[in-house]
C-alpha cells in the first residue's frame, strides 16, 4: 500500500530535479488530454512534469506602478499625466498607478492607459507632467519632461483582477439595437453571441480546485517572469469565476503579449498574456490538465437586460462556442472570440521553452487561496429611483385608424407633446408628436389616419425599470419620452424628459 501512495504521488523537489537537470517532460494543457488518454493516469503522472497553460485576451482590471525618481528641485506630485492620461499620485511624493482603462483627457477613447503601457514596452518616449500646489520639503509646483521606461526606477505591473476561470458568454436578445460592452458590438435579435477565455489552456480551469496555484507561484505576464500575488478582486470560486491579482516587472515584456485595445462605444482595454506551469504532483492534476473544451462550460447572458443580474438563455461549452456557432432558441447563432487562441498558444509554448531550458523552476503556493468564495453585490443604502415613481399616469392616447386632425386637436390642448398610439386591444404600436403632426400638415399628401403618419418603432420603458436606465434610453435615441407598458405591452403611462428634468433637479421626493 505504501509503495502504491508513493507512485501516486511527486514530490516539486523531484520535479526542479529534473528541470535544472534538463530532463523534465514539460507539455501545454493541450497536449495533456491526449497524454492520458495514451497511458493512462498513472501513466501520465509518472511521464510528465509540468502542463503549461496560456491566455490572451483583454483584461481590464490591469496597470502598473511607477517610480520616477526625484526631480531638482523636488516635487511631490499630488497630480500625474502620462501622454495625457492621468495616473493616481496618492501613493508617495514620485510613485504613481497608472491604470489601463483610465482614458486621454485629449484624445478621449482613442488612447488610454494600456497604450502607455505598451508605448513603454516599445520603448517609446513618454510625456510625464505633474503638479503640486509645493510644501516647504518639496517646493516645486510643476514638472515636464519625456521619460522611457529605461528611465523609471521601478515599473512593475500590478493587475488586481487577470486570468478568469471563465467568462460568460454575452448575446443580446432584447435590445433591439447594437449594443457596445466590453464583450464587444453585440447585435440585436441574438445576431451573434461573443465570448472569451482559452478554454482548453486556460490558468484556472485546469486547476479548478486551486490546488497548486495560490501565493508565490511564478507565471508568465506579458513575455516576462511574475508572480501569483493572491485571489484577484472579484474573484468567485465558488461559483466557477475564480481569477487572480499578478505581479511582474515591465522590462522584458514585449509587445508580442502585452497590446492595447480599444472597444468601440466602451472605452480602453488591455490583452495581457499570461501563462501558469503546472507542476505534476498527484492524480488530482492529472485528471484536472486533462480537461478538454468539451468539459468546459459557461452561460449565454442577454446583456440588452440593463440589469446586473442578466437572464442566461442557456449553458455551453467551450468547443461548442469555438465551433463557430451555437444554437440558441432552434436557431443558429454565430459566435467569435474576444481573446485570441492563437496567442494562447503562443504563451504556453513560451513557457514551455522557459521551464524545458532551466530558465523558471516551479513553486508551489505560499498561501492557497480559498476555494469557498463567492461575491456578492454592492449594499446600496440610498434608494434607486423607479420609472413608476416619476411617470405620468393620466396620459391621453388615441387609436391608430383615428384622424390626425384628432390627434392634432388633442395635442393642441397641451397636455402632452406626446401620443402613444393603441391597437384595439390597448397595446402600444406606435407614438406621435407635435412633430410629426407639422409635417402632415405641410405635406398634405402624406395621409389621412394616424397611422400613416406615426412612428411605428417605440422606445419603451417599464415602471420598475431604474430611472437612469430610462434616462440613457432617451439620449441614446434622442428622443424625449417613453411610453410606460406592461408585461403586456398595454400603456399604463408616460416618462418625459420634464419627468427627469424635475427628479434630477432636486423638485422632486418620493
Amino acid at each position: 500500500m505504501n509503495d502504491k501512495k508513493y507512485f501516486m504521488q511527486k514530490s516539486i523537489d523531484l520535479i526542479n530535479t529534473r528541470i535544472r537537470d534538463g530532463n523534465a517532460r514539460v507539455v501545454t494543457a493541450e497536449e495533456m488530454p491526449a497524454i492520458v488518454d495514451e497511458l493512462g493516469e498513472e501513466g501520465a503522472l509518472h511521464e510528465v512534469d509540468v502542463v503549461t497553460t496560456g491566455t490572451f485576451g483583454a483584461m481590464c482590471s490591469s496597470g502598473a506602478f511607477f517610480n520616477f525618481g526625484h526631480s531638482d528641485p523636488p516635487i511631490r506630485m499630488e497630480r500625474v499625466w502620462l501622454n495625457d492620461v492621468e495616473a493616481y499620485a496618492g501613493v508617495a511624493a514620485v510613485d504613481a498607478y497608472l491604470g489601463a482603462t483610465q482614458l486621454s483627457e485629449t484624445k478621449g477613447d482613442r488612447y488610454g492607459g494600456a497604450h502607455v503601457l505598451e508605448d513603454l514596452v516599445a520603448g517609446k518616449t513618454i510625456e510625464l507632467r505633474a503638479f503640486s500646489k509645493g510644501t516647504d520639503c518639496y517646493p516645486r509646483t510643476t514638472l515636464k519632461t519625456e521619460i522611457t521606461l529605461d528611465d523609471l526606477n521601478q515599473a512593475v505591473m500590478c493587475n488586481p483582477r487577470n486570468a478568469f476561470q471563465r467568462y460568460g458568454a454575452a448575446t443580446n436578445a432584447s435590445s433591439d439595437r447594437v449594443m457596445n460592452t466590453y464583450m464587444g458590438s453585440l447585435l440585436p435579435n441574438c445576431g451573434n453571441v461573443s465570448f472569451s477565455g482559452a478554454g482548453v489552456l486556460s490558468p484556472l480551469a485546469n486547476d479548478p480546485q486551486l490546488r497548486v496555484i495560490g501565493s508565490g507561484v511564478p507565471i508568465f505576464l506579458c513575455g516576462a517572469p511574475g508572480m501569483v500575488i493572491g485571489e484577484g478582486t472579484q474573484s468567485s470560486p465558488a461559483s466557477g469565476f475564480a481569477n487572480l491579482m499578478v505581479t511582474g516587472n515591465m522590462p522584458g515584456m514585449t509587445t508580442d503579449f502585452l497590446r492595447a485595445a480599444t472597444f468601440t462605444g466602451y472605452g480602453v482595454s488591455l490583452y495581457v498574456g499570461l501563462g501558469i506551469p503546472i507542476p505534476v504532483v498527484d492524480l488530482d492534476v492529472v485528471r484536472s490538465t486533462a480537461v478538454r473544451d468539451e468539459d468546459i462550460t459557461t452561460s449565454i447572458i442577454d446583456y440588452g437586460v440593463p440589469s446586473r443580474d442578466r437572464p442566461v438563455l442557456r449553458d455551453v461549452s467551450y468547443a461548442e462556442l469555438r465551433s463557430g456557432s451555437v444554437e440558441i432558441g432552434g436557431e443558429e447563432v454565430k459566435t467569435s472570440s474576444m481573446s485570441s487562441f492563437r496567442k494562447a498558444r503562443e504563451v504556453a509554448a513560451a513557457l514551455a521553452g522557459w521551464v524545458r531550458e532551466g530558465k523558471m523552476e516551479l513553486f508551489l503556493p505560499t498561501r492557497h487561496l480559498d476555494t469557498a468564495t463567492r461575491v456578492h453585490p454592492l449594499r446600496e443604502t440610498e434608494h434607486v429611483p423607479r420609472v413608476r415613481e416619476i411617470m405620468q399616469r393620466s396620459i391621453p392616447c388615441i387609436g391608430e385608424d383615428e384622424e390626425i386632425r384628432t390627434a392634432a386637436r388633442t395635442l393642441l390642448k397641451g397636455e402632452t407633446n406626446h401620443l402613444p398610439v393603441l391597437d384595439a386591444d390597448g397595446r402600444v404600436v406606435g407614438i406621435v408628436t407635435t412633430y410629426d403632426i407639422s409635417k402632415a400638415v405641410v405635406s398634405p399628401g402624406s395621409g389621412k389616419r394616424v397611422a400613416d403618419i406615426m412612428t411605428r418603432r417605440v422606445i419603451r420603458t417599464t415602471p420598475e425599470e431604474a430611472v437612469d436606465i430610462a434616462a440613457r434610453k432617451l439620449e441614446l435615441n434622442n428622443i424625449s419620452a417613453l411610453p410606460v407598458v406592461d408585461d403586456n405591452g398595454h400603456i399604463i403611462g408616460l416618462l418625459s424628459a420634464i419627468d427627469l428634468g424635475k427628479l434630477f433637479g432636486g423638485r422632486w421626493s418620493r
